[in-house]
């Protein structure tokens, strides 16, 4: 139970806030890239990066033969 603002535009739908007295959505102190104790190291989206970028050449290798 709680509360969930939206904002509504042209067709989309964006999540700006949400709040809960009683069920916790998150953890508040782990839900941040910035001060996060060590739980999220920038260096780890380097390989996201790379990996998501695989899959993309991937599937435009494979469009472009397809043409």
């Amino acid at each position: 139970n709680g509360f969930v603002r939206l904002k509504l535009y042209k067709g989309n739908v964006i999540v700006v806030g949400r709040d809960s007295k009683s069920d916790s959505l998150f953890d508040s102190t782990i839900a941040t890239f910035e001060d996060d104790a060590g739980a999220y190291d920038q260096k780890d989206a380097g390989g996201f990066i790379k990996l998501n970028a695989l899959r993309m050449r991937i599937a435009a290798k494979l469009d472009a033969q397809r043409k």
